[in-house]
């Protein structure tokens, strides 16, 4: 961690607790009225445009942003109980998700006027989705060895190459691509920039890249000769491992990195209180529980930076790490303390093969365990 840099949580108040009482209430409405059944991992699984859209009418989507660019001006303490509200009921939020989490923001502190003002506010009102385009065939996790091109054309970019693991690809609007724009120097990090590319232009073809369920989440996008016009470049040019780092914090640090498994332990814990609870259920659910306060802590805190401009990629980094083993364990302490004289209520057994065939891919985006620990080992000195 940066020396000097330290992780204030922000503080609840009445008005923050009044909007956690209004979600609340829109929860319970929408689930009485049969709209959305709670699933673990809904950020990535739960795609429902419309709801997406009475969010977005709720104010609900970009919340912190300018009023002038469709926003609503409010804290991201407010933002914050938003989210993690509607992740803990396991509601249907991955249509938006990616572009109210990261993609607007990016536009809002690199983007062009005509990005800002005709792309963030669609995003505030649920009308428009983002796909991320980092991650590459054969490169793994080096994330520098990008090898999507993009050639100078008249009145724009020709782009050439292919990413995948891009989470909702099939039903996005655009993807905020990572690309080489200069030859590569021993900078590997220099000549990187970012373009948005509309996925209904010519030349792009989306793959799918299915589950072990046979979900279909996950894609490879192909990019052949398609052209994006110089006002869909984000930020300056040679600029993008900068900019991308920067979106990187925004996705590594929210509430979604150890929330997507929440609504297995609610059940969890549910079904637990119908039996004689015993020490070894109380330990493990008060364990749990300590670290979920803990991860919040950590996260409320890369928050309350991101809000102030300032980019913790190291915290952000920690954030996500532990995350994703919380979200592992929630499902292994769920296996160990259900024992075989339990029933098994349909919802609970439902949320545990979710939290089980979802785990894979908890390692995979937002960047693998080792290249975390990587950014963590660097940021403290250690390598």
């Amino acid at each position: 961690m940066k020396k000097g840099l330290e992780l204030n949580i922000p503080e609840s108040s009445e008005k923050t607790e009044q909007l956690r009482s209004e979600i609340r209430e829109f929860i319970k409405q929408e689930l009485a009225e049969g709209n959305f059944v709670p699933h673990c991992d809904a950020w990535l699984s739960g795609y429902n445009p419309e709801f997406s859209r009475k969010l977005g009418q709720r104010g609900w989507l970009g919340m912190t942003w300018s009023k002038r660019y469709g926003g609503h001006e409010r804290t991201a303490l407010e933002r914050y109980v938003v989210t993690e509200e509607l992740l803990a009921a396991g509601a249907p939020v991955a249509a938006h998700w990616i572009a109210d989490r990261q993609s607007a923001p990016l536009l809002l502190r690199y983007g062009n006027e005509k990005q800002k003002s005709e792309i963030v506010p669609k995003i505030a009102r649920g009308e428009v989705f983002f796909a991320i385009g980092l991650s590459e065939p054969n490169s793994g996790s080096d994330l520098a060895s990008v090898a999507t091109r993009a050639k100078k054309v008249d009145g724009g970019w020709q782009l050439n190459g292919s990413k995948v693991w891009t989470s909702g690809a099939h039903r996005s609007h655009y993807m905020m691509t990572l690309c080489r724009t200069s030859s590569k120097t021993e900078q590997r990090h220099e000549g990187l920039s970012q373009l948005i590319v509309d996925l209904a232009s010519p030349g792009v073809t989306v793959r799918p890249i299915r589950l072990i369920t046979g979900e279909h989440h996950f894609n490879e996008v192909i990019l052949e000769d398609v052209f994006v016009p110089d006002d869909m470049v984000v930020g300056e040019i040679g600029n993008g491992w900068k900019q991308s780092m920067a979106e990187l914090a925004y996705e590594r640090s929210g509430p979604e990195r150890f929330l997507s498994t929440i609504p297995l332990l609610v059940e969890l814990i549910r079904v637990l209180q119908q039996e004689e609870l015993n020490e070894r259920n109380n330990i493990a659910i008060g364990g749990l529980v300590a670290r979920l306060i803990t991860l919040r802590e950590m996260s409320l805190g890369v928050a309350g930076l991101l809000e102030k401009g300032i980019a913790p990629e190291v915290t952000a980094a920690l954030v996500k790490d532990l995350g994703t083993q919380f979200e592992h364990e929630i499902a292994e302490v769920g296996r160990l303390q259900i024992s075989s004289s339990y029933s098994f209520p349909s919802q609970f057994t439902s949320l545990y093969a979710e939290a089980i065939l979802h785990s894979p891919g908890f390692t995979l985006r937002g960047g693998t365990t080792e290249i975390l620990r990587g950014i963590v080992a660097k940021g403290v000195g250690i390598r």
